[in-house]
């Protein structure tokens, strides 16, 4: 059965996440819990939406780099 529901209603697993940026589960948790990206809890499990990974994407982090 083909997925039929628009982009904008897909969800993501925190491992599909971290798998998509190359990233670890612990850096994905982080950048929720510092509001870069946004994600909804489902009972105990996080999901994020299509639409907000597309943001995060557009937008990167909120992180400084230093200037030496």
């Amino acid at each position: 059965m083909p997925n039929s529901l628009p982009a904008e209603f897909t969800l993501y697993t925190i491992d599909e996440i971290a798998d998509i940026l190359k990233v670890t589960q612990r850096t994905i948790y982080n950048y929720i819990k510092s509001g870069d990206l946004t994600a909804i809890k489902i009972g105990k499990y996080w999901r994020v939406k299509h639409t907000d990974l597309a943001q995060f994407l557009a937008t990167g982090t909120n992180l400084k780099t230093q200037v030496l």
